[in-house]
């Protein structure tokens, strides 16, 4: 399976990063996406990607929660980062998509759960780098916390058919699912799927197998029984099972086509 959104660079891993990803290998984990934060977290990312190639995939971006005052500065690191790597290929053995170095523009977005101090810093940020997608043909990694619908807006704003992606961590309505689904995006689905009122009951019946993947957004939202703990890339089969009931399939074919759908984004 793959793992297609997972902050493995993060420093509660410090201590034991090594055995983490080991135990994610054994739980047959065949690729882990690292989404970027800012420009703090990028060199622990891409030595993650150096040491780990075609298996630990970078992706290059500026998350919503950090666009502050000087976001338009982050932003120029972020097309640095990416002219230089569409400029040497550094990851030139996978071919495609990845031998521009980057598998992704992410995460990127809006949150309006925690601040609302920089709402429209935060829009040109999420449509400067939607822009920086197109160029670069690459899809968008998407973090909508408490803003689905303020993000449907830029990206019908964009208005670009080309431009797809990923709603990271999704947890919202039937109704949002669909609208997802209707722009040409997919649904990334982690631990709230093994929460009690998560929600997710009430959508992933409803939806098809093909327009979801799986992540697990660890060191966050660690799935039950594990909620509340650090998660780690390990426990994506615990979300894959109780996915799998959920959609009444089992989790063999879940885990193979959520693997085909991570794969045509990338290759």
């Amino acid at each position: 399976m793959i793992e297609t959104h997972a902050h493995i660079y993060d420093e509660v891993f410090n201590e034991d990063r090594t055995q983490m990803l080991d135990r994610a290998f054994k739980a047959g984990i065949t690729q882990i996406w690292m989404p970027n934060c800012d420009h703090t977290t990028i060199d622990g990312m891409m030595a993650l990607a150096e040491q780990y190639p075609n298996v630990c995939l970078p992706m290059m971006g500026l998350h919503p929660t950090y666009v502050k005052e000087d976001f338009q500065k982050e932003l120029y690191i972020v097309e640095n980062w990416l002219n230089k790597a569409a400029q040497q290929q550094l990851l030139p053995q996978t071919g495609g998509k990845l031998g521009r170095g980057f598998v992704a523009i992410g995460e990127i977005g809006m949150d309006l759960y925690w601040d609302k101090t920089f709402v429209e810093q935060q829009k040109e940020a999420f449509l400067v780098q939607c822009h920086l997608a197109l160029k670069h043909n690459l899809w968008i990694d998407i973090h909508s916390r408490s803003a689905f619908w303020e993000v449907v807006e830029l990206i019908e704003q964009v208005g670009n058919p080309l431009l797809k992606g990923i709603f990271h961590c999704f947890t919202g309505t039937l109704e949002e699912a669909q609208k997802a689904i209707e722009l040409g995006f997919k649904l990334g689905i982690g631990g709230v799927a093994t929460f009690k009122n998560g929600g997710l009951d009430k959508v992933l019946p409803y939806i098809d197998v093909e327009h979801i993947v799986l992540e697990t957004d660890c060191p966050y939202l660690a799935p039950v029984p594990y909620r509340g703990k650090r998660n780690e890339v390990a426990y994506i089969p615990i979300i894959a099972q109780k996915v799998a009931d959920l959609m009444q399939i089992t989790v063999e074919e879940l885990a193979r086509i959520t693997t085909q759908n991570a794969t045509q984004m990338v290759y």
